[in-house]
């Protein structure tokens, strides 16, 4: 189930040492000096630092993305961002190999995740590449007494804040940089201090990809100081965050200053349905890595595994032991299929979850933090708690970790009654051979994204978002495209 040694990679160079902050095309330090360490989690061991960005960094970004937006920037026109963008495109997938290292380094995901990202990254360039003309002029008809021509623009909304987490910066990114080249907006962005580096490396690539100065900026730090400030900043026109509800409570508060745009994607705690004519075959490691993909450290994981009662117990039995196969381990080694959790801090939470959970349910699998050749990182076995209830704490509250929660049901009434008992609503999955089923579930559940045999499968060209606690907004698709415009009424006499 574990693996123990590494393979052999060269450390990037750019993964040592200290990184400063990108702001107005320049890598400069944190106004006060401050840094962060960068820890690896699959060892404990520190790699380097990042600078400690806060309040005074932020402003001098948004400054700059506020110039970089009013000048030159403001008259490319469509056929040139999308050359930038492909640019873009070219630059960073010549380079991914690199970036698919720093990310398993620094956040803890294996290289086989990290190296498969080549290819959504690749797609969701060219999406947006695609959406470059999206910022144009119609001309609708209108009804006033007279002789009036109407436009409706759509323009870039200005000034961009992102906010995005630590589970996939390499992902993340890309929903702010995206829509902002290609619609002529600029972007101030701050990583999680947890997971930034694939970001700095990233942005460096933009420079020499072509995007003008200021047109993209980064800040590193802490989200109480840097993120606070951003979702604060009375310039800033509009804030797309990703992470818990806690922090997007204090967002939504800060934003009321200049009335800004927001675009939250939450927290989750997704069913996934198994009915009994199901394809255990496919449902069980489909369901299981619906949970334990990226350590359970995925927004729409479908912890909450319903599963009908007369096919539980054999559920149960076959994922225990389908979870005895997954290898966890050093995400260097090329065989590893769950990395560590990304921090100390967050290995102690889902802990805390696990003892709880061994009070409420009975443990069928896992449930221990993996010692040996992996001691020293913050790797957690993945956990399954059997014969749940859905007033459990553990089938309420989001962990964050391969921690997953099988929940008995009688028939389908009783499925959609378990299922929408929760505050959330980002995603949901159903499994069944029968297509009534599928599309009355899917139907049925509350939730901004819905999986019918499968689990997790995205397309940029479609997107995704929540409902509910889970945030409003959506990433992908022209829906998100258009979140970074505002539309403006021309009214033109002709007489």
């Amino acid at each position: 189930m574990t693996t123990s040694s590494a393979a052999t990679q060269a450390i990037p160079e750019f993964v040592t040492g200290h990184k400063k902050l990108l702001i107005g095309g320049e890598w400069v330090d944190a106004a006060s000096g401050r840094r962060i360490d960068v820890v690896n989690p699959a060892t404990g061991k520190t790699l380097g630092t990042i600078a400690q960005g806060d309040a005074t960094d932020i402003d001098r970004a948004v400054k700059a993305a506020r110039r970089a937006f009013e000048g030159e920037w403001s008259r490319w026109t469509p056929h040139q961002r999308r050359k930038l963008l492909l640019k873009v495109h070219d630059v960073v997938l010549d380079h991914f190999d690199e970036l698919a290292l720093i990310e398993t380094l620094d956040m803890g995901a294996p290289l086989a995740r990290t190296r498969n990202l080549a290819e959504w990254t690749s797609q969701v360039l060219q999406f947006f590449a695609s959406q470059c003309d999206s910022a144009g002029v119609a001309t609708p008809q209108n009804s006033l007494p007279g002789n009036f021509l109407t436009l409706k623009h759509q323009a870039p909304v200005g000034v961009v804040g992102g906010i995005i987490p630590w589970n996939g910066p390499l992902i993340g990114l890309w929903w702010i940089f995206g829509p902002a080249l290609a619609t002529g907006c600029t972007a101030v962005l701050k990583p999680a201090e947890d997971a930034s580096l694939s970001v700095l490396r990233v942005s460096e690539l933009l420079t020499e990809a072509g995007v003008p100065d200021g047109v993209v900026n980064v800040v590193t730090g802490y989200g109480a100081e840097a993120g606070q400030a951003l979702a604060e900043h009375e310039d800033v026109d509009r804030v797309a965050f990703t992470g818990s509800v806690g922090t997007a409570r204090a967002i939504v508060k800060a934003s009321a200053g200049n009335l800004k745009r927001l675009q939250l994607e939450l927290g989750g705690k997704s069913p996934d349905i198994v009915f009994a004519d199901a394809d255990l075959d496919k449902a069980v490691p489909g369901a299981a890595m619906g949970v334990y993909t990226n350590s359970g450290q995925v927004c729409v994981a479908g912890t909450r595994i319903l599963v009908q009662r007369s096919v539980h117990d054999e559920f149960v039995e076959r994922m225990r032991e389908f979870t005895k196969t997954i290898r966890v381990g050093d995400g260097l080694d090329p065989d590893t299929q769950l990395g560590p959790l990304v921090s100390e801090r967050q290995l102690e939470r889902v802990m805390h979850y696990i003892g709880v959970g061994g009070d409420e349910a009975r443990l069928a699998g896992g449930g221990s933090r993996l010692g040996g050749d992996l001691a020293g990182g913050y790797f957690v076995e993945p956990t399954i708690f059997a014969g749940a209830t859905n007033d459990m704490t553990i089938a309420q509250e989001e962990i964050f970790g391969p921690v997953a929660s099988v929940i008995p049901f009688d028939d389908m009434d009783d499925a959609l009654r378990i299922a929408n008992d929760t505050p959330y609503g980002l995603a949901g999955g159903v499994w069944t051979r029968d297509l009534s089923t599928a599309h009355k579930v899917s139907r049925g559940i509350t939730a901004g994204t819905i999986w019918v045999n499968c689990y997790g499968v995205l397309d940029p060209a479609v997107g995704f978002g929540g409902t509910k606690m889970s945030g409003y907004g959506w990433k992908g698709a022209k829906e998100h495209v258009d979140s970074f415009l505002y539309p403006k009424a021309v009214y033109v006499n002709l007489d």
